[in-house]
């Protein structure tokens, strides 16, 4: 594993490598970003967006969080991180589409499945637990039918966290008006880090197939 010192010489190589091959698109981007595509990931290490889909700088407009969690729309005073990024890329950028995109081995999932963290004061695991309770409805039927440990039951998780995080969406007004009007697409995907194959969720059924 890297240390950021470490980094800083991978940083020699990026301005000496893609830095050079691709100036052009370095030029293009300083004046501005027009993505079509907004990815909202986990903040895994091992799960980039970037990386998976092979894109170039500028292409996609990306918000990282524990298990890749939406949540739902609200007025209250505090600091929305997520909603803003989301209102910046759909009403400001234009982004034509919204993805969400769980993993498998997701350990804000398996947290929420277990709930080993609920209870624990802030700054021992009380920051996470307070994030994932957006998960708690859909995590009832799961450890009803699978229990709460287990490859199954993780998977069930993370799955249904995606589930979750395009209903959040939805109760945002602006994607509801641009998602009515088809101006903007939201899918949902599940990227599995012990085969490295990508499932996208046909709606339609609750399905997640692979990408072909």
């Amino acid at each position: 594993m890297k240390t950021f010192d470490e980094m800083i010489e991978g940083y020699g190589r990026f301005r000496t490598g893609d830095w050079q091959r691709q100036h052009d698109r370095w030029e293009q981007l300083k004046e501005g970003q027009s993505p079509q595509v907004m990815v909202i990931a986990c903040s895994d290490s091992r799960v980039d967006p970037a990386q998976i889909f092979d894109v170039d700088p500028g292409e996609i407009f990306v918000v990282r969080n524990v298990a890749a969690l939406v949540p739902p729309f609200g007025t209250t005073p505090g600091h929305h991180g997520v909603s803003a990024a989301l209102e910046f890329a759909v009403q400001f950028l234009k982004v034509r589409e919204v993805a969400v995109i769980g993993h498998g081995m997701c350990g804000g999932c398996k947290a929420a499945l277990t709930r080993d963290l609920h209870g624990n004061p802030l700054g021992e695991g009380g920051f996470v637990a307070n994030w994932i309770e957006m998960l708690d409805q859909a995590r009832e039927p799961i450890a009803a039918e699978k229990g709460t440990t287990g490859r199954e039951a993780e998977r069930a998780m993370e799955l249904a966290a995606v589930e979750v995080s395009l209903a959040n969406l939805r109760t945002f007004p602006f994607v509801q008006e641009k998602e009515g009007d088809g101006s903007l697409r939201l899918r949902g995907a599940y990227f599995a880090i012990s085969d490295g194959v990508l499932h996208l969720l046909d709606e339609s059924t609750g399905e997640f197939l692979p990408a072909s």
